[in-house]
Parts: C-alpha cells; structure tokens; sequence
C-alpha cells in the first residue's frame, strides 16, 4: 500500500485488525481470503463478466492490507506471513492477467493479448527488482507504479470496459517503467 494510503487507513486498518484478531482470524486466514476472491474475481473475468470480477477485486482490496494489520494485532508479524502474502499477490496477478488473455483469445482479439502479456510481465518485474534488491540489502519501496496503482487502473479498466484496453497499454507501460525505476535506483544506491 503507498505511503499515503497507509497514512490515511492506518488507524482505521488497526482497529478492524484488532477486532478480527479477537474473533480469532489468524493474517493468514485473511491474506488467503483475498487471494480466493481474486481467484474468484479472474474467473469471472475469463468468463466476460468484467464488470463483476471488477466488483471482487473491489472487495478484495482491503483484505490485502488487513492482513498485515491483523498479524499486528496479534503481535505475529512474521517472516512467513509476509513472503505468503507476496506469494499469493503474485499468483492473484497471474490469475488475474491470464483471465484477461483467456477472455480476449476466445473472444478472437489476438490484438489485445500484447499490452495483457507485457503488463503480466512489468507487474513480476517490479516485484523481482524489489525482491532482489532486498536480498542485497537494498530497500525500496518507491516506484511510479507499485502494486496499489497496478490493482487500481486494472480495476478502474474492469469496471468501465471502455477503459480496459487503454488501461492494459497504461499498466504495460506503467509497470515496465517502474521495474527499470527500481533497477535504476538500485544502481544509484550500490556504494
């Protein structure tokens, strides 16, 4: 989530983690239930349903952040809890941008496939380049276009289908140039 999201939804994001931690909701039964509605989502969309995968995607957001506030709660922020939760937001991606190519090759549309394709592609290149980065002890959270402005624009483009192509060439574009952002920054801070 970009800094000044977190900044706005912090409190709220805590209390409802800490309700959920006392109803005994582990993060991960939370981080599992958004990445079922974002399965759920690209099924819909695979199906041409754009529209309601728009909606479960929608409802997924939250669940994306609430994760983090409910292990917070539960004072287990753990190791494991943060590399499943990127795991399974890469499954979602994959899910979601192979429901896209799914839905444009049945319908013939082999035209739309490029701009699905190469934003699937930006999107595990900003992730790689922020993993990587990690593991040589280089933070780096910044980027024109993180995961939050990625999930947006594809949600705004599922949920005015006269959006969705000029929303796949922006996510492309978007995405390819945060990964090359990020690798650029981390050539700026090696000593």
């Amino acid at each position: 989530m970009s800094g000044r999201l977190r900044h706005l939804t912090g409190r709220h994001l805590a209390w409802l983690g800490l309700a959920l931690h006392r109803l005994g909701v582990s993060a991960n039964a939370v981080t599992f239930a958004g990445f079922a509605l974002t399965l759920l989502a690209a099924l819909f969309i695979a199906q041409g349903r754009l529209q309601a995968g728009g909606l479960l995607l929608l409802i997924s957001l939250p669940l994306d952040a609430l994760d983090g506030a409910v292990a917070r709660a539960a004072q287990r922020d753990s190791r494991f809890g943060s590399v499943l939760d990127s795991t399974l937001d890469r499954y979602a991606d994959a899910a979601m941008f192979a429901a896209l190519v799914y839905y444009f090759a049945s319908l013939g549309q082999m035209d739309h496939l490029a701009p699905a394709l190469l934003a699937m592609a930006g999107s595990y290149g900003v992730s790689y380049v922020r993993a990587r980065a990690g593991e040589a002890g280089i933070a780096l959270r910044e980027g024109i276009f993180t995961r939050l402005e990625r999930v947006l624009v594809l949600l705004l483009a599922l949920l005015i289908p006269a959006l969705l192509l000029p929303g796949l060439w922006l996510l492309a574009l978007g995405s390819n140039l945060t990964a090359l952002q990020r690798l650029w920054l981390v050539y700026r801070r090696e000593p």
